[in-house]
């Protein structure tokens, strides 16, 4: 059967088209919009993309094309697709049709955070031996792809709040068949298919709405918005985070260069000190996420499990880990040792907080942050990961939303925690048609009001030749935006 992908790099996209290849599908794709690391994973599966949208990219005729949201009616390709009789899906209709029929399905969904928070999940669940699915829209280091099919009965999903297709305009995640989900957290993001907070809500809402009463609903009460929609729920709800009021919450937290050390707290209840080698109380509150979940989930069904022993399964690659310390040790769900161990040997996600090279002492970092509070939050992070040495903040307005006025106040607040700030040029700011442009100088001034060196409406070329005559040797260049910013990190470690 063959299968093409219209818009098939985007990260999601492409993930989809490497789980039908490794299925067993004869797949296809075509983009305009190609660049690493997706266009390089599709490589290395051996997936060719047709450059640009054509007619002549559905001859041969395929048996079904898997539409992307990222393009519209009135594409080429899709205008031919529809003038045939071909079959098409949206990615969730196909990820239901292929994957979905026989798996439960854990849901890492929020503004920020949950491509962490589901790789560093189906890590976790794949060391414990629970053998997941996964699909996420990143690339986790210890699976070095953005997807995986295993044998276990989970499902582990990054529940995306952008819309389905031109087709259908409700949010990916409704079509996910949620068991269990994590919300990390919700603000106003996606401003093109988003009128406001309110309207982000109303996607959330389905969601939770979706989740069965056997399922549970693991919520950040840090998050106002969040707590807003426990009532909803018809399954059970369990609050996560920092604040006091969490049901499963860190207390003694210490941030350094090695991540965080913390104590983990239940119901009032000190259960032991947990390390994690992620930097920033943001994937701290990720991490609580996850050890929500995995405290509850019950061991697969197939095995009987006795405290302290180890089975094995014909289902799972690996050994399914329970403790038997009695302060970790949870007999509904997964222990706490094993759960310390699989923690120490997460190696993160490519493009958050990555290192991409040291070069003459001088690090640089590329991460995906693009909305204001994650950006603030990433450079506490990177800063308390390097609390004595001078950390830029390199930021291109690219995004949807980052690049229209919304959060004209917003950026300037969330910058200055940086210790000097470059910003580039807002990127194709023709795009915008329903608002205005983000004004970059106005948000350099007002970061050089609160005494942060700021220089904006640059070039690629002439952030790469000002950081190469100015920073010195120890400096920390954390690089932001959510595309491939003209290559910019190769181009800075070469300049270096």
């Amino acid at each position: 059967m063959h299968i093409h992908l219209i818009a098939i790099c985007g990260t999601a996209m492409g993930t989809l088209a490497g789980m039908l290849k490794a299925k067993g599908f004869q797949v296809s794709g075509s983009d305009d919009n190609v660049y690493p690391p997706m266009s390089t994973q599709l490589e290395k599966w051996g997936i060719a993309i047709q450059k640009g949208f054509s007619a002549k990219n559905l001859q041969p005729q395929p048996d079904l094309v898997i539409v992307g949201n990222a393009v519209s009616k009135t594409n080429p390709e899709v205008e031919a697709l529809l003038q045939s009789d071909i079959r098409y899906l949206s990615l969730p209709q196909a990820l239901g049709e292929f994957f979905l029929a026989d798996k439960k399905s854990l849901i890492a969904a929020g503004t920020h955070g949950k491509s962490t928070t589901t790789s560093l999940l189906a890590w976790m669940l794949y060391d414990l031996g629970f053998d997941p699915s996964l699909l996420v829209g990143a690339i986790p280091k210890n699976f070095d792809s953005s997807f995986r099919l295993g044998q276990g009965p989970y499902f582990v999903i990054e529940g995306d709040e952008y819309d389905t297709a031109f087709f259908d305009k409700g949010p990916k995640f409704w079509h996910y068949r949620p068991y269990q989900v994590i919300l990390t957290g919700i603000e106003f993001d996606h401003a093109d298919i988003y009128k406001d907070l309110e309207h982000v809500m109303k996607s959330f809402e389905g969601l939770v709405d979706r989740i069965p009463p056997e399922g549970c609903l693991y919520v950040c009460g840090d998050n106002e918005n969040n707590l807003k929609l426990l009532s909803r729920a018809k399954c059970k709800v369990v609050t996560y985070g920092l604040g006091d009021k969490n049901q499963i919450r860190a207390t003694k937290v210490r941030l350094s260069p090695r991540g965080a050390s913390f104590t983990l707290v239940e119901n009032g209840v000190e259960l032991g000190v947990l390390e994690s080698p992620m930097a920033g109380n943001h994937n701290l509150q990720n991490l609580l996420g996850v050890l929500a979940l995995l405290r509850r989930l019950p061991p697969p069904s197939p095995l009987l499990i006795q405290e302290g022993e180890l089975q094995s399964s014909p289902l799972f690659t690996k050994n399914l880990k329970i403790d038997a310390l009695p302060l970790l040790n949870n007999k509904e769900g997964v222990g706490g040792w094993s759960i310390q161990s699989s923690l120490s040997l997460f190696q993160g996600v490519k493009r958050r907080q990555e290192i991409r090279g040291v070069v003459n002492h001088i690090t640089v970092i590329d991460d995906f942050a693009h909305h204001p509070t994650a950006i603030a939050e990433t450079l506490d992070a990177i800063r308390s990961k390097y609390p004595h040495q001078k950390v830029w903040a390199i930021f291109e307005p690219r995004s949807n939303t980052s690049k229209r006025a919304i959060f004209q106040q917003d950026f300037p607040k969330a910058l200055s925690h940086a210790q000097e700030v470059l910003l580039a040029k807002v990127f194709m700011p023709e795009k915008v048609k329903d608002s205005a442009v983000l004004d970059v100088e106005q948000v350099a001034e007002d970061i050089r009001k609160a005494k942060v060196p700021a220089r904006s409406g640059l070039e690629v070329d002439e952030i790469v030749n000002i950081v190469s005559k100015e920073a010195k040797p120890g400096d920390v260049l954390l690089v932001m935006s959510n595309g491939g910013f003209g290559g910019i990190h190769q181009k800075l470690l070469e300049s270096l």
